[in-house]
């Protein structure tokens, strides 16, 4: 909005030779990194508050389980309220609201997605927090109720983001293209688009959207089981995300580095640079040992938009690589279901191949310290960023 504002009196701030002054924000990095910075601020600021209301409301979301570590350490933070992704989501969308150009389709399409998980979320964690004092009903959302939703999003995302990628003339553009690892989209010499791209149809493309937003959705709400390591781990792919944004929207970074250039994503910087500015925000009151958890609130909402980032850009297959701690996490849990329906079934007992899922409770049972498993795994998910980045280079 302010973006928009300085814009439409543009003329007028230069008869009064006062857009010089406020030139700066024409440029996307200085936006991208001032999100970051307001909505740092505003979940420091209001988090206080935030987490008296919560508390205020219910407490403790500690959850079952059947590991008796893992019991000690849910009953360990059983009055700690849930539901603090509000705050992260309040924080992601003002500073997007304000400082990108919500006239691009792809910005307001993005807070759409954010608003959506998070209020799919909220309500999960509200059920929660308030069943305490109901005394009876439901203790949130069923499992199926909120993939409907998340498959919902993300075929929505699927269709319009293709639309919005329609070329002038009605044909395909790069942001319909299939971007496989190390695929060069341009040729080096000539600059013009390579002949070998796979160019998507409407119906693949909404499905890899859709599996996209649900799976990273559900990969990041999967890791938020330790004070701070779903916060940190999305902060730093939020951080990746934001020079994503800016390669793919900017059409001599693109040409330059052989990958897509589709126009307008770089205003995802923005949003990525406040989701990056509100996770470090929320670590201030995340960190061990935590005043508040983010919640299905959070979570959701953080992976989906993750999800929803890595799509526009045509950027996926880099994405899911940044999301390797995420991948690691949900795939313990596929991994470990999987195997013991499977031994169920074929011996009559069932077995586990990790001491517990997901991934970072298997090291926690091993020995490990809550801050040595967290601050671990953010090491892990820095080197999995810089890898990430490191191959768009290589093409």
């Amino acid at each position: 909005m302010i973006y928009i504002l300085i814009d439409i009196l543009r003329n007028w701030l230069d008869e009064h030779r006062l857009y010089a002054l406020l030139s700066v924000f024409d440029q996307i990095q200085f936006r991208s990194l001032l999100a970051a910075g307001l909505s740092y601020f505003i979940v420091v600021f209001f988090g206080k508050r935030v987490i008296r209301f919560l508390v205020s409301m219910k407490i403790g979301d500690g959850g079952e389980t059947d590991a008796e570590l893992l019991r000690e350490h849910a009953a360990s933070k059983a009055n700690v309220p849930t539901m603090g992704g509000i705050l992260i989501v309040g924080a992601i969308f003002i500073s997007t609201f304000l400082l990108a150009d919500i006239r691009v389709n792809r910005v307001y399409l993005g807070l759409f997605t954010l608003v959506w998980l998070a209020a799919v979320g909220g309500a999960d964690d509200w059920l929660k927090l308030t069943a305490a004092r109901r005394g009876t009903g439901r203790q949130g959302l069923y499992s199926w109720e909120k993939l409907v939703f998340q498959l919902g999003i993300g075929a929505i995302v699927g269709y319009f983001g293709y639309r919005y990628g329609i070329a002038p003339d009605g044909g395909d553009s790069l942001a319909h293209v299939l971007n496989l690892p190390f695929q060069r989209t341009y040729d080096p010499l000539t600059k013009f688009p390579s002949e070998s791209l796979i160019y998507l149809g409407m119906p693949v493309f909404v499905l890899i959207s859709t599996l996209m937003v649900a799976g990273v959705s559900n990969a990041v709400n999967i890791t938020d089981g330790m004070d701070g390591l779903a916060a940190g781990s999305s902060g730093i792919v939020s951080f990746g995300l934001i020079l994503l944004a800016l390669i793919a929207g900017t059409q001599s970074a693109a040409q330059y580095l052989l990958v897509p250039y589709v126009p307008f994503t770089d205003e995802l910087a923005v949003m990525a640079g406040a989701m990056a500015g509100a996770c470090l925000g929320f670590l201030w009151w995340n960190c061990k040992p935590a005043q508040v958890f983010m919640g299905d609130t959070g979570s959701l909402a953080l992976g989906g938009s993750i999800g929803y980032i890595a799509v526009m850009t045509r950027q996926e297959f880099v994405v899911l690589l940044m999301c390797g701690v995420f991948l690691m996490e949900i795939g313990s849990v596929v991994i470990q279901v999987g195997w013991f329906k499977y031994t169920r079934i074929k011996t009559g007992t069932g077995r586990r191949i990790f001491r517990i899922a997901p991934y970072h409770h298997h090291l926690h049972q091993g020995g490990w310290a809550e801050n040595q498993v967290v601050v671990r795994l953010w090491l892990i998910a820095i080197l999995f960023s810089v890898v990430a980045l490191a191959t768009m280079k290589l093409r």
